[in-house]
C-alpha cells in the first residue's frame, strides 16, 4: 500500500477556502486549525470550563460493554477521566453496512489526528465518534451501491419503515437483512475473504439489533484496537445526561436562532450561501411522540407562548417544556444547530474533524457559541481519500489518462473523444444522407396522398414511422458493431469512472467499505491507519 498527495480542487467552495484559510475566515471561526498555538489556546479554553467527566465515561462503557472490547478501548475510557484529558471527535449517520466510503475515511481523520496531537501536547488524548442515531431520515442510511453489469445501482435494504422514527429505534429483521447482505456480496464477487466477512456480518444479526446497534458493532469492530468510543445520540440513557443542556436550549431557544441569522448574514455579505435551514420560529428541538414512534419538530408561536409541534399534535408552554426535559430527557432531541452545543457543553473538544458541508454550517454558530460564553473548537477537514487499485493505473497509463483529471472530470470527455475517433464516418454521412432524403421525400408524399387519398394518412404516417425506425436499427447495429471491436478500450474507461467518479460522484461518496474488505480481506482498514497521513489539505491517493 502506498500514499500519494495530489491537489485538487475542493467540492464546496467554502471548505475550499476554509482550508486554505482565506481573508476574512477569522469573523467565522475562534481557531485556526491549522496553527499549533490554537490548540494550547483551547486547552486553555477547557481548563476554565466543568465536565461531567466520570458520568459520561460511565455512560459511555455501558453502551459499549455490549460490544467486542479491547485494551485500548478501556484505556480510552480510563483517559477519558482524567481531568487535563481532551477528545478529538466527529460524527456520521449510522449507515448499513457503514454506509459510504467517506465515514471511514472520517474514523480514520479522528484516530490519526488524536494520535497526533496527544504526542505533541503531551496530554490524553481520546477519539470519539458521534452516532446521529436520532436523526430519522431513513432513506439517507439503508442502502449501499453496488456494480452490476458494469451499471452503479443503489440497493436498498428492503424492508419499509413507515414512521418516522429515530435511526435508533429501527430494529432489523435478521432474515431480511442477511439475504440482502448475501445479495450485496456476491455483487462484489467471492474472493477467499467473503466466507468470513459474512459470517461475521451473520452472527451480529443474531443479537436483533438496530441499525444503530448493527453500525456500531461493525465500527467497533475494525477499529476497537485504536480505542475508538461510541456515543450514540439518540440513546436515552445519553440524553439524561442532557437535562441542563436541553433547559439552557429551551430558556435561549430565541436568542440561538438569532444568532444564527446574524452569522447567516454575515456570510452572504461575504458572499457564501447558508447551509442550515431555520424558521424565525425555530425551537431547534424535537419532541418523540412515543404514541405515533415520530419525532416531531417544535416550533415557538409567541402569541400563544407555547411551543407547538410542526404537525399540531403537540403543545408546551415554556414551564412544562423545561419540567419535561427535567423529567423526561429522552423525549427530547436536538437539530442540527443544538447538536453541536450538546456535543460541546458534553466532551471536552480539542477539535472537531469535520466534512466539506459540516464545516460550512459550524461557521453558521459561531455567534451561538458567543451567546453561551464557549468558543467553536477548532473545525479540522476530514482525510479525502481515493482507493486506486494497481490494475486500475495500468488502465490509466494504457490509456493515457491523467489520474487528477480522472478524478475530478471524470472520463467523460477522454470516452466522447474515443468514440469519435473510431466512428465510421463515411458510414454514418450516408446514413444521415439517407435519412434527410427519406424525410425531404416523405414531405411530397405525404402532401399528395393528403390532397388525393386522404383516408390512407394514418398508415402512411405508421410507414414512415416504421422505416424510419428501421433506417436508426441499422445505424445502432454498425455503431455497436464499431464499440465491439474496441470493447476492451471502452471496458477500461468503464472501470476507471465506476471506481474513481461513480455517478459522476467521488468515490467515497458511493462505495462502501465492504467491497474492499471482499477484496483485500478484513486487516484492509489496518494497513490505512498505518499510512503516515497529514492534514494539509491535499488528496490522498492510496494505491493498493
Amino acid at each position: 500500500m502506498e500514499m500519494i498527495n495530489l491537489s485538487l480542487p475542493g467540492t464546496s467552495r467554502f471548505a475550499t477556502d476554509y482550508a486554505e484559510w482565506h481573508p476574512g475566515m477569522e469573523r467565522f471561526f475562534h481557531y485556526k486549525y491549522h496553527e499549533p498555538a490554537a490548540y494550547w489556546s483551547r486547552i486553555e479554553e477547557l481548563n476554565n470550563r466543568k465536565f461531567h467527566r466520570n458520568e459520561l465515561a460511565d455512560h459511555i462503557s455501558a453502551f459499549m460493554a455490549d460490544f467486542p472490547g479491547s485494551a485500548a478501548i478501556n484505556q480510552s475510557i480510563q483517559k477519558l477521566r482524567q481531568e487535563n484529558s481532551v477528545v478529538v471527535i466527529g460524527g456520521q449517520q449510522a449507515g448499513i453496512l457503514t454506509g459510504p466510503l467517506y465515514t471511514i475515511h472520517k474514523i480514520i481523520s479522528i484516530i490519526t489526528f488524536a494520535e497526533q496531537k496527544e504526542r505533541e501536547l503531551n496530554i490524553p488524548v481520546v477519539p470519539v465518534f458521534w452516532i446521529a442515531g436520532e436523526d430519522h431520515d431513513f432513506q439517507e442510511v439503508n442502502h449501499v451501491y453496488v456494480c452490476e453489469n458494469k451499471r452503479v445501482e443503489k440497493w436498498s435494504y428492503p424492508e419499509r419503515i413507515l414512521e418516522k422514527k429515530m435511526v435508533s429505534d429501527i430494529q432489523i429483521d435478521e432474515d431480511i437483512c442477511k439475504r440482502w447482505i448475501e445479495e450485496v456480496f456476491q455483487s462484489y464477487g467471492e474472493t477467499e475473504h467473503t466466507s468470513r466477512l459474512l459470517q461475521f456480518a451473520g452472527q451480529l444479526l443474531k443479537k436483533n439489533i438496530s441499525f444503530v446497534d448493527f453500525f456500531s458493532a461493525i465500527i467497533i469492530d475494525l477499529f476497537k484496537e485504536y480505542g475508538i468510543l461510541i456515543v450514540d445520540s439518540g440513546n436515552r440513557e445519553l440524553r439524561k445526561l442532557e437535562k441542563e443542556i436541553f433547559t439552557r436550549q429551551i430558556t435561549d431557544h430565541q436568542q440561538i436562532t438569532d444568532a444564527v441569522h446574524f452569522q447567516q448574514q454575515q456570510l452572504a455579505r461575504a458572499g457564501y450561501s447558508k447551509t442550515i435551514e431555520i424558521a424565525e420560529n425555530a425551537a431547534n428541538l424535537f419532541y418523540y411522540d412515543s404514541t405515533v414512534n415520530e419525532r416531531i419538530l417544535l416550533e415557538y408561536h409567541p402569541e400563544e407562548q407555547r411551543f407547538i409541534g410542526k404537525n399540531g399534535r403537540v403543545s408546551f408552554t415554556d414551564d412544562e417544556l423545561i419540567e419535561l426535559a427535567a423529567e423526561f430527557p429522552e423525549r427530547l432531541s436536538n437539530n442540527v444547530v443544538t447538536r453541536p452545543l450538546t456535543q460541546e457543553w458534553l466532551f471536552p473538544t480539542l477539535s472537531f474533524i469535520g466534512g466539506p458541508g459540516e464545516i460550512a454550517y459550524w461557521a453558521e454558530l459561531t455567534k451561538v457559541f458567543e451567546h453561551f460564553h464557549m468558543k467553536v473548537p477548532p473545525i479540522v477537514p476530514r482525510l479525502n481519500m481515493t482507493i486506486v487499485d494497481r490494475s486500475l493505473e495500468t488502465d490509466l497509463t494504457d490509456l493515457d489518462i491523467d489520474l487528477a483529471d480522472a478524478l475530478t472530470k471524470g472520463v467523460e470527455a477522454a470516452r466522447n473523444h474515443f468514440l469519435d475517433s473510431i466512428k465510421d464516418g463515411e458510414l454514418e454521412s450516408l446514413f444521415n444522407e439517407t435519412k434527410q432524403q427519406f424525410n425531404e421525400k416523405y414531405q411530397l408524399i405525404q402532401k399528395e396522398v393528403k390532397q388525393k387519398y386522404p383516408g390512407l394518412l394514418p398508415l402512411l404516417e405508421k410507414n414512415e414511422k416504421l422505416v424510419q425506425s428501421q433506417i436508426d436499427f441499422m445505424a445502432d447495429k454498425l455503431d455497436l458493431e464499431v464499440r465491439l471491436r474496441h470493447e476492451i478500450t471502452l471496458n477500461k474507461m468503464a472501470r476507471i469512472e465506476n471506481a474513481l467518479k461513480p455517478l459522476g460522484l467521488p468515490q467515497e461518496r458511493v462505495w462502501n467499505i465492504f467491497y474492499y474488505l471482499n477484496k483485500y480481506g478484513p486487516e484492509f482498514v489496518d494497513e490505512l491507519l498505518k499510512l503516515p497521513y497529514k492534514f494539509d489539505g491535499t488528496h490522498k491517493i492510496i494505491k493498493v
